[in-house]
């Protein structure tokens, strides 16, 4: 059993590049997918950003930490986050405050 993990260990090195046969399952495209969703989230509510919409951006920005779990669990929780992450946006986006004036 041990000889497979060294070997196993050994192929840590392939993470994330096109030999990365894990890496080709829809669950991790998804997670990568995920990643730059969240990426992009951040982006726009730090571009919202102020003192009266802040304990918002922080739940936005919480959200991923509810998303837990392999397979139909993970799938379960990702709708879930979701929802609340849509709801949220829409939250922050309504309380955005209008573009100043040059």
């Amino acid at each position: 059993m041990m000889p497979a993990f060294s070997i196993l260990a050994k192929l840590k090195r392939l993470r994330g590049t096109p030999f990365d046969v894990f890496g080709w399952s829809a669950e991790r495209r998804l997670e990568r997918r995920l990643i730059a969703d969240y990426e992009s989230t951040v982006v726009e509510v730090l571009e919202g950003l102020d003192r009266s919409n802040h304990a918002l951006a922080v739940s936005i920005a919480a959200v991923p930490e509810h998303i837990r779990g392999f397979g139909h669990v993970k799938r379960r929780h990702l709708e879930a986050a979701k929802k609340t992450e849509t709801a949220l946006l829409v939250e922050f986006r309504a309380k955005r405050p209008a573009a100043r004036a040059a």
